[in-house]
């Protein structure tokens, strides 16, 4: 089982190039045979970039000049193609370490959404790891599958999307204690954690990525009570750039704040009774219909998309995936012909 290669050497048709123009403005492109750019600069044409190597620069018809990069993986997953919200990469690296994901790891994921986390989930357990990732609309899937395929060239052997509930799907797909990790990135995490907890390996790792304080208490109250895992720990990355030039040094004007919250806890040994921690203070652990309210997608900011525009964005998806293939077959065939002239 193996992933294919990353793109690397000139760029062929059927890449992804990131173009840098003035005033660092981008554009994300799939060169295509006969595929052009348009923007109030001039046209760049895509043929222009086959066969030049990775970090040249390049002019388009009025003569403005663009930096073309294949993109990171952090790069591909802001311009992807979208059909829900994505984890954004910040939060992203803190869910790898929090959670511990590591090479040749068993991962469950829920929801997919449009496949953001599960490619640096990919990356990290490595092509001996497995990813099962549940989703609850098809349609988010198709997407997720898309951009897996674009950005890495074919679709991982070693990733399942499940379509269904996490509570319902888990417990027929894993036998008790075969799963090292659960990240649940999802509305209402506490409906699921009972079956989390039957498919963690003793001392597995649960992660929950929330958006909302009271969705975080809620989860966290609801695990404390399971009393099948250590005292759950919270946090929130916030990431401030800084602008360095010469003596000019200063914290960017704009920051990527909070996006939302993670929460990790640790299963327990079955029969394992933690050491009671000493809280102080009045702690609420009942909920209301106001708590309930603000736990609904339109009061944590989650928008709907429309039908149309999730078609629009799957076509897009699929697109940049077969570019994707092709460029990798091209690849292959290459390195094949090269080990058999030598």
């Amino acid at each position: 089982m193996s992933h294919a290669p990353q793109p690397s050497g000139p760029f062929r048709y059927g890449d992804r190039v990131q173009l840098t123009g003035p005033k660092g403005k981008l554009h994300t492109i799939t060169l295509r045979e006969g595929g052009q750019l348009h923007t109030h600069r001039g046209v760049l044409r895509h043929d222009m970039l086959v066969g030049l190597p990775d970090g040249s620069v390049v002019r388009n018809s009025s003569e403005t000049e663009y930096l073309a990069l294949r993109p990171l993986l952090r790069d591909f997953v802001m311009s992807m193609p979208r059909g829900a919200a994505i984890v954004y990469p910040k939060d992203a690296a803190q869910i790898l370490t929090q959670a511990d994901i590591f090479p040749g790891a068993i991962v469950v994921e829920a929801g997919v959404g449009s496949g953001a986390l599960s490619l640096w989930l990919l990356r990290a357990i490595g092509p001996e790891g497995r990813l099962v990732s549940f989703e609850r609309r098809e349609e988010f899937a198709d997407v997720a599958r898309a951009n897996a395929t674009a950005f890495l060239g074919e679709s991982p052997q070693n990733w399942q999307i499940v379509i269904g509930d996490l509570a319902d799907a888990l417990p027929p797909s894993f036998p008790s204690g075969a799963v090292d990790r659960v990240v649940l990135d999802m509305l209402a995490p506490w409906e699921c954690i009972d079956a989390v907890a039957d498919a963690l390996v003793p001392g597995g790792v649960v992660l929950c990525y929330v958006a909302t304080a009271t969705q975080l208490s809620r989860v966290a109250e609801f695990i404390r009570g399971t009393g099948l895992f250590t005292e759950p720990e919270s946090s929130e990355t916030m990431v401030r750039g800084w602008h360095v030039e010469g003596l000019a040094v200063r914290p960017d004007h704009r920051m990527v704040a909070h996006t939302g919250f993670l929460l990790t806890a640790r299963r327990l040994a079955p029969g394992a009774v933690p050491p009671d921690v000493r809280r102080r203070g009045v702690r609420k652990t009942a909920y209301g219909d106001e708590d309930v309210e603000a736990w609904t997608p339109g009061a944590v900011g989650d928008r709907e998309i429309t039908d149309k525009n999730l078609r629009r964005r799957a076509r897009d998806a699929q697109r940049a995936a077969d570019g994707a293939q092709q460029a990798a077959q091209g690849r292959r065939a290459a390195h094949e012909a090269q080990n058999g002239s030598a």
